[in-house]
């Protein structure tokens, strides 16, 4: 077991153990049909991605391909999609919290702590490079 992100443990797990194409799929489809259900989150993701969104599923997908499954499909720019959005450090809460009951309820709990793990990872680092929350750069 390792410490996570938000600091429970979790099992180390090889990217690839237990996780598919299928499971990834599944994982993006429920949660950004939650997201865009969301009364927080709905409204950014319907201005951001007006017109696009089979686009950002698929480009999801190829992201947590990347992430589980080594695959390196994901050639985006997360920094530069996200500057725009107007986000805020609850509403990473909110996609967390989200992102955890999803992968909660579909994934065996190692699949799901690993899913859940990265994406606490992949927040931090988004807020830090977005200038937002308690590990934001401060250069003033």
């Amino acid at each position: 077991m390792a410490p996570s992100a938000t600091g429970r443990s979790i099992p180390i797990i090889s990217p690839a153990e237990g996780v598919t194409e299928e499971m990834i799929r599944q994982l993006v489809e429920t949660f950004y049909d939650r997201v865009i259900r969301d009364p927080e989150l709905g409204p950014l993701f319907h201005t951001a991605l007006s017109g696009r969104w089979s686009r950002h599923l698929a480009l999801m997908v190829d992201f947590w391909s990347s992430i589980a499954l080594r695959t390196g499909r994901y050639q985006g720019k997360p920094q530069a999609a996200h500057m725009n959005m107007k986000l805020t450090p609850e509403l990473f809460a909110r996609w967390l919290t989200l992102f955890e009951q999803t992968a909660s309820e579909i994934f065996e709990p190692d699949v799901a702590a690993f899913f859940v793990d990265r994406a606490g990872r992949i927040a931090e680092s988004l807020q830090i490079g977005l200038g937002i929350g308690p590990k934001a750069l401060r250069l003033a």
